[in-house]
């Protein structure tokens, strides 16, 4: 890892570090965006070790300061829900985008990785995808049975089912490989099973 790399990340990880919202990791409260940006690094390097430093700071970057802009700060419904996951992709970007330019990445550079975070071109540049696949997996390893528990609580299979089929679209055919790899529990399993049949 270059000095420059490990640099940004360690920014990254400072800025997220700030999180006011917190998640419980083996009892302990941490913030909660810097443990997801760790989940995705692990991931990242886990499948796809030899990736470029652009595609490992946007993976890590990925959620930088997610909570800038609350979720309750758009209309209710599918469209205030895809207008605030723009917004706050393009607010990733930027301030990725920001810090890398801070510590000595060009222009050039900068934008690349930027790219990557708003997913532009998505089934065509393999590292949007690649970062694509990462947050799909990271969501079915760590965020999936929280998730799933939510709406099983209000009898909502048929939701979970298809965020899974929606999750599965997004994802290349070694995203596929990697997540039918995974061991998950039973019952998570089961509902992956449901989804894909």
């Amino acid at each position: 890892m270059t000095t420059q790399l490990n640099t940004v990340l360690s920014a990254i990880d400072a800025i997220n570090n700030e999180d006011p919202n917190s998640t419980i990791i083996d009892g302990q409260s941490q913030p909660k965006e810097l443990i997801y940006g760790h989940y995705m690094s692990a991931c990242l390097n886990q499948y796809w070790p030899d990736s470029s430093e652009n595609l490992q700071i946007a993976v890590r970057a990925q959620h930088i300061k997610r909570w800038h802009f609350k979720r309750s700060e758009f209309p209710l419904g599918k469209q205030g829900y895809l207008t605030w996951r723009k917004e706050l992709g393009k607010f990733h970007a930027q301030t990725t985008k920001q810090l890398m330019i801070n510590n000595g990445y060009n222009e050039s550079e900068s934008e690349i990785t930027a790219c990557i975070i708003r997913k532009e071109k998505l089934k065509t540049n393999l590292d949007s995808q690649t970062l694509e696949d990462v947050a799909c997996l990271v969501f079915l390893q760590y965020y999936f049975d929280e998730f799933a528990a939510k709406y099983t609580e209000k009898n909502n299979e048929e939701k979970i089912i298809r965020i899974v089929q929606l999750t599965w679209k997004k994802m290349s055919e070694r995203g596929h490989e990697i997540a039918l790899s995974l061991t998950l529990p039973d019952h998570l399993a089961s509902l992956v099973n449901k989804a894909l049949s």
